[in-house]
């Protein structure tokens, strides 16, 4: 066994779900970390236990380097994926963690646990004053009016966010059905998936992609670009104080994203969201500019192939 790897072993602790949130921590003090942490937390997975993920990353790169893949559950293999995804965005960190002790890697993972709840209390935040007018219909008033600070007269509690909220396949405007999802007889989990998901609110149970992930709801707009930005767009809603199996609506989203059954319907919905977001985006490509510098490396790399080609075909003569 080599150093790195009884470093590794020594390091091993009891086996923690490292994509599943870990108990909080106070935060640290500033550090580049927490800023890869915030990016992390929001173009690669929001809901991490960091330390979980470090700990794990570690023992498979050192004592667990020779276990065969087979012996890996798909969901260690989409954790290591993850972990793998976080040495490629952060430069140095698969050194310092390797040559660090358990402190060290206490530290950088308190950093970026620190930088990625940063930034979804900070998304989150700026989300609760703007979801109101979003889901307010143009021109009119919700009834009864809701309150921008407070949460207890939302969810199923109140006409429209319980529309948004109802999972597709069951009828808000059923009585007995919205009776039971404010009351909690009926139980939504997180694999449930609300309305407000799908275009024009409409869920088709014969064709379930259909809209789905293309609602009017543009937070991801909202956190990327900036809330003006999303002003001058159709609005709509992400509201919902009950959709409290937060981590297992996630994963259940990234678990659809993930599957190559899906691919077909997941490439042509980030088509969808490019040209949301980037108004100007189109998978076809333009001609490029004649005598431009990207033309010219194209032509002299096209010569080079022809002759390489060419000096093949004679030597073959």
């Amino acid at each position: 066994m080599t150093e790195d790897q009884q470093s590794c072993s020594q390091r091993r602790k009891q086996p923690v779900d490292a994509l599943q949130l870990g108990p909080r921590k106070r935060p640290s003090a500033a550090d580049p970390l927490v800023h890869y942490g915030r990016h992390f937390g929001r173009t690669v997975h929001a809901l991490c236990n960091f330390q979980a993920l470090l700990t794990n990353g570690i023992l498979r790169m050192g004592e667990l380097a020779e276990t065969p893949e087979e012996n890996f559950t798909a969901e260690e293999w989409r954790e290591h994926r993850i972990f793998q995804e976080l040495l490629k965005s952060v430069a140095g960190l698969e050194e310092r963690l390797m040559q660090g002790g358990d402190d060290e890697v206490d530290v950088i993972a308190e950093l970026l646990t620190k930088g990625a709840s940063g930034a979804r209390g900070d998304d989150t935040k700026s989300l609760k004053g703007s979801v109101l007018d979003w889901i307010t219909p143009k021109g009119q008033n919700l009834v009864p009016p809701l309150a921008r600070n407070m949460k207890i007269d939302c969810g199923f509690h109140h006409e429209r966010t319980g529309a948004l909220l109802c999972p597709a396949g069951l009828d808000w405007s059923h009585s007995e059905t919205k009776a039971k999802l404010q009351s909690g007889e009926i139980i939504v989990t997180g694999d449930q998936w609300p309305l407000f998901l799908y275009a024009d609110y409409h869920y088709d149970s014969k064709d379930p992609w259909n809209g789905l992930f293309r609602s009017a709801l543009l937070a991801y707009k909202h956190v990327f670009t900036s809330p003006s930005s999303v002003d001058r767009e159709p609005k709509a809603t992400r509201s919902g104080n009950a959709l409290t199996d937060s981590e297992r609506f996630y994963n259940s989203i990234l678990d659809i994203f993930e599957d190559p059954d899906e691919k077909q319907e997941v490439d042509d919905l980030a088509v969808w969201w490019n040209r949301q977001i980037f108004p100007s985006y189109s998978t076809a490509q333009c001609p490029l500019v004649k005598n431009s510098a990207l033309a010219r490396i194209r032509e002299k790399r096209a010569q080079i192939k022809e002759a390489s080609v060419t000096d093949g075909g004679s030597g073959n003569a």
